[in-house]
């Protein structure tokens, strides 16, 4: 048998029904001539407009045929208005208002998505001018539970467009996407979701494994719970895959109507989920401070209570535990981040000079030091201090002590290096033997590359301290 071909654009426009053809943006494509005749315009008048911009209308009938287009660009399935009263401009400048009946009709791409929709009309005026109406009636009756029912849906669309929670409905085997409310389109990054399947809009989250768990809700009827999943997804106009922790539900859903889909309903938890991770590492990093001051204060102890000279040992442990507590009150005011160089040294000068700054110098730059290094030079300062205070410059009316230090970058790395200089105090002289004081002033800032030189000198004591910070 020999296929015919048939020319159905030619056929349509010589067919007496009217017939027009609309893109997404309701812009016109194409019309028949039917069409044309019956509302009284020439092709190149509407040629590419938009619908409501070619035919202007507003009321009920305005949101009759612009309601019925967004079903058909939502679901991509055909859609009807049994009757519908729309206002037409006649030839003589006014208005003449005509009753339709309306089918619009998909036309989808091959990515399922609607390209056209094709719209047919039968003009029942005269239907209802004759007194035969009651088919107009009935249709009318019909029209009404209808837009009742639309209307209960739209207000359902708008609770769940302003819920808290994200919310999404997908459609068959391929889980195309029915609706989204803000929530999950802010979620996935405010991409066009409505009508595509959830591989296409989504394709990050194939290879993450979601879509075959869906394609187990559908083959199962079971629900999928998700408990603060992991999920890399993009956000909107970035390339890049962020983290987001979700708990969420894949519910099966079925009806009546033969209706196969999946309802998505959940919360981004992420923060939570950070804010909890932030308290494990906090808690963590407390246990270790504590278990490190504890070893201190420890070793603190051990050595103070050794006999040093004529000044109790228990006095000697309480006025290390001092600097200590200073330099940990210091960093906790900073919560543990950071403790500026100059409040550090005049923290544990003051607990044996005085506050008097006659008694001592300060010169440098404005530095801040981390944690370690900054409890390690408060402990030194302490000991030089005590030392001064004993033997050297603070031991005398007109002693005083210069402590100045320099900040040398070297690539990525910071060296400081600081020097105290005593003056004016009796002459001093290296130790027979050195306590646990001149051993902790050795050990330094105790960061890598840490040095320290002690010179007894006939004007006083130098330490160099130099360390990585």
């Amino acid at each position: 048998m020999t296929r015919v071909t048939i020319d159905f654009e030619r056929v349509l426009m010589h067919s007496p029904n009217p017939y027009m053809l609309l893109d997404r943006e309701l812009k016109f494509v194409w019309a028949n001539e039917a069409y044309l005749k019956v509302t009284d315009r020439q092709w190149d008048d509407i040629r590419g407009r938009e619908l409501f911009e070619a035919f202007p209308s507003e009321g009920e009938s305005h949101e009759q045929l612009k309601s019925s287009f967004e079903h058909v660009l939502a679901t991509g399935e055909t859609d009807e208005i049994a009757h519908i009263h729309y206002a037409i401009p006649n030839a003589t400048g006014g208005m003449d208002t005509h009753v339709w009946s309306a089918t619009h009709v998909p036309f989808l791409d091959d990515a399922g998505a609607v390209e056209f929709i094709l719209q047919h009309t039968v003009q029942i005026t005269t239907i209802e001018e004759r007194d035969t109406a009651s088919v107009v009636r009935r249709a009318e009756v019909v029209q009404e539970r209808l837009r009742g029912a639309s209307k209960e849906l739209e207000r359902l669309r708008a609770l769940l467009e302003q819920a808290p929670g994200f919310v999404a409905v997908l459609a068959g085997s391929d889980h195309r996407f029915v609706m989204a409310n803000a929530a999950y389109r802010r979620l996935t990054g405010e991409r066009e979701l409505e009508g595509r399947r959830v591989s296409e809009a989504l394709p990050e989250i194939v290879e993450q494994g979601f879509v075959d768990v869906l394609d187990d809700v559908i083959k199962t009827g079971e629900p999928y719970f998700g408990r603060r999943e992991r999920v890399l997804l993009k956000a909107a106009g970035e390339e890049n895959l962020l983290e987001r922790h979700l708990e969420f539900i894949f519910q099966p859903i079925s009806g009546p109507d033969e209706f196969d889909g999946i309802l998505i309903q959940g919360y981004d938890v992420t923060e939570e989920v950070a804010a909890e991770e932030s308290q494990r590492i906090l808690i963590n990093e407390l246990n270790h401070r504590v278990k490190n001051t504890l070893a201190v204060v420890q070793g603190l102890a051990q050595q103070s209570f050794k006999s040093e000279g004529d000044i109790p040992s228990l006095a000697v442990f309480t006025e290390r535990l001092a600097a200590l507590a200073s330099a940990h009150n210091l960093l906790t005011d900073r919560r543990w981040e950071s403790a500026d160089f100059r409040t550090i040294v005049e923290g544990s000068l003051q607990a044996t000079a005085g506050t008097s700054e006659t008694r001592y110098n300060l010169r440098g730059p404005a530095i801040t030091l981390a944690p370690q290094p900054a409890v390690a030079l408060a402990m030194v300062i302490h000991e030089l201090s005590t030392n001064a205070l004993k033997y050297g410059a603070f031991s005398t009316e007109e002693g005083t002590v210069d402590i100045t230090w320099t900040l040398r970058e070297e690539g990525e790395e910071r060296r400081l290096e600081v020097d105290w200089t005593e003056r004016g105090g009796p002459p001093v002289a290296e130790p027979e033997k050195t306590g646990f004081g001149s051993r902790l002033i050795r050990r330094g800032l105790g960061t890598p590359g840490s040095r320290t030189a002690i010179e007894y000198l006939p004007d006083g004591l130098h330490c160099r301290l130099e360390g990585l910070v």
